[in-house]
């Protein structure tokens, strides 16, 4: 197994995550396995209690995990699945050393950060590493690694110590520290200034790691000049000088490394083009394709969405690329239209007149209309107008979530002339509860007590719209995070007033998908189609959104498959290693390892 280690410095914000995924698909193309590991510094076992506003949105894998929105990115770039353990926060590292205190698992050694907490790190880093992430059972031959926050916060120097050990462990040739930097222009002056760089790295060497490649984030490309003080200061080689400057869209990135020969660094560092044969230069074909429509596309899509958390995109961070994705196949530019919720309701007609008109004109203004998903009650009354408006005026609607909940609260009230239908959530005393606390949900534990991870959906039938985006398929397996679900029993009363739930969990008693036959397209979903959304595979009930907000849905489902899809190249290992054999040409004995692996001196194997 190799290691490249992504670390940040200077600001935070820098991109390291896109970085990070973006050295994964040039490694990739170069025919190698490639699987990733996110470390998050913080407390918190994972991020499912965390507000959106504080860490952008939380992401939700296929086994439940609740992690950072940079798995997120792993999975749309490199096309894999990944498990909650390929995120380590603190709080998982502690944890997991606690309890073999408790059972005795130290022998009454005094539990230390060094080396107990060190070797936690690392043992996880290395058990994870071996998980195949691609659908086969072939684990990966490069593991990118990174690291959040920013070089000398207090809470990352474990996993700095632990990394500086864990480098020294598997030696030199396999294991690269790629270094995410900033090179900021002062309007003043109006020169690239490095010393920020320089102070980052300096730091960084006083940590125990030194870089081998510097990942210099600009607004525009580097002057040559400037590489050459950056490898005079920081010593490293200029054509390990990366720069990632700013671009039109995040697609470009993987093609800056290709362009500037990062991948023949990284592999050189990582002894790769010493076994067997060099590993083939990646030609990123569909990726170029991809970042050139993108730059093309005139004609615009315009969809409003309409949520509490419109302050700080990351917190719909997945919805945004499912649009991207499906608005690129289908030959559109997306304009997304933020429409705070609470600025729809009555109550902002007097108390901020402005906001209100402000955010209705951009609700009538739009092709479409989204309704993310959510929590609390507040916001909540603006997107059931929402719906209701876009019920009524025919205009193509997608709610997620709780935009499905609140989907079927409106039509209950407007329609069935249920006036104090609500969700339990919201209501808990109302006397028609739409939707209620699921059965087996915790009311005392926030974390992880959420129905979450892949779930079958079954379609009702064949002929409706969800259905045909989806391939005319029987079942879906989609993502989940909710704890409250359409009430069953009033279910019978909801399809006798004309909304169908065409989609449903293998009991039938728990609604999964719902759909107003007589409308354009009025779609509703309790399961996160954006999670699995892919660059070249986008969600199809974002693709049907897009396409009937740009008047192509009619030939979207008259295709035998509504699924736009490009065709995915797995990684090869090609460079003539046996996969049981995983060479360390350098390591060195790390003794007391719980999980049995050990690294000798030499051209060793790894056991495990």
């Amino acid at each position: 197994m190799k290691y490249v280690l992504v670390t940040g410095g200077v600001v935070s914000g820098l991109g390291k995550g896109v970085t990070a995924s973006s050295i994964g698909v040039v490694l990739k193309d170069c025919g190698l396995r490639v699987t990733s590991i996110k470390i998050d510094p913080y407390l918190n076992t994972d991020a499912g209690t965390m507000s959106p506003f504080e860490h952008g949105e939380v992401f939700v894998l296929d086994d439940g995990g609740e992690v950072d929105l940079d798995l997120g990115n792993y999975e749309r770039f490199l096309d894999i699945k990944l498990t909650r353990d390929n995120n380590i926060t603190t709080g998982k590292i502690y944890q997991a050393v606690i309890d073999k205190e408790r059972r005795g698992d130290y022998l009454g050694k005094t539990v230390q950060v060094v080396p107990h907490i060190t070797d936690e790190i690392q043992e996880w880093i290395e058990r994870v590493a071996m998980n195949p992430v691609d659908g086969t059972d072939e684990p990966a031959d490069v593991c990118v690694i990174e690291l959040g926050g920013t070089i000398g916060d207090i809470e990352s120097m474990p996993f700095i110590e632990a990394l500086g050990q864990f480098s020294y462990r598997v030696g030199a040739g396999n294991f690269c520290l790629v270094h995410v930097s900033l090179v900021p222009v002062l309007n003043v002056v109006g020169e690239q200034k490095t010393k920020p760089t320089q102070h980052s790295v300096r730091g960084l060497r006083g940590l125990g790691l030194i870089p081998d490649i510097l990942a210099c984030r600009s607004t525009q490309p580097l002057e040559e000049n400037v590489k050459v003080k950056l490898a005079q200061f920081c010593h490293v080689p200029i054509s390990n000088i990366v720069n990632l400057h700013d671009v039109t869209n995040i697609w470009h990135i993987p093609l800056l490394l290709r362009d500037q020969k990062a991948h023949e660094s990284i592999l050189k560092v990582l002894d790769l083009q010493c076994v067997g044969k060099v590993p083939r230069a990646p030609k990123l074909t569909e990726w170029t394709e991809r970042a050139s429509k993108f730059d093309k596309l005139k004609t615009p899509v315009r969809i409003a969405m309409v949520g509490k958390y419109t302050g700080l995109s990351d917190s719909y961070l997945s919805v945004l690329k499912a649009l991207l994705h499906a608005s690129v196949a289908l030959d559109r530019k997306l304009v997304v239209d933020w429409v705070p919720s609470c600025d729809l309701e009555d109550s902002a007609a007097t108390e901020t007149p402005d906001a209100y008109e402000k955010a209705w004109d951009l609700l009538k203004g739009a092709h479409g209309v989204l309704v993310p998903g959510g929590f609390g009650d507040r916001g909540v009354q603006g997107k059931i107008l929402a719906a209701k408006y876009a019920r009524e005026n025919n205009v193509p609607y997608l709610g997620i979530c709780l935009g499905m909940q609140i989907a079927v609260i409106e039509f209950a009230r407007s329609v069935m002339k249920l006036r104090g239908a609500n969700s339990t959530e919201f209501d808990p005393a109302t006397t028609t509860p739409c939707v209620i606390f699921m059965p087996e949900g915790s009311k005392t534990h926030m974390g992880a007590t959420m129905r979450l991870g892949s779930r079958r959906t079954f379609f009702q039938a064949n002929t409706c719209k969800s259905a045909k985006l989806y391939g005319n398929a029987s079942y879906v397996d989609e993502r989940h995070r909710h704890r409250y679900e359409v009430n069953p029993e009033m279910v019978p009363e909801f399809e006798k007033a004309g909304l169908s739930f065409v989609g449903r969990d293998e009991s039938g008693t728990r609604m999964e998908i719902i759909e107003l036959p007589t409308h354009r397209f009025f779609v509703g979903a309790q399961f996160h189609p954006e999670f699995k959304s892919r660059p070249g595979k986008p969600s199809p009930l974002f693709m049907g959104l897009i396409a009937a907000s740009s008047g192509q849905l009619d030939h979207l489902l008259q295709q035998s498959c509504g699924v736009v899809s490009s065709p995915v190249r797995r990684g090869n290992y090609c460079n003539g290693a046996t996969k049981q054999q995983k060479l360390y040409q350098n390591g060195h004995v790390k003794n007391g390892l719980v999980n049995g692996c050990y690294y000798a001196n030499g051209n060793s194997i790894l056991h495990t």
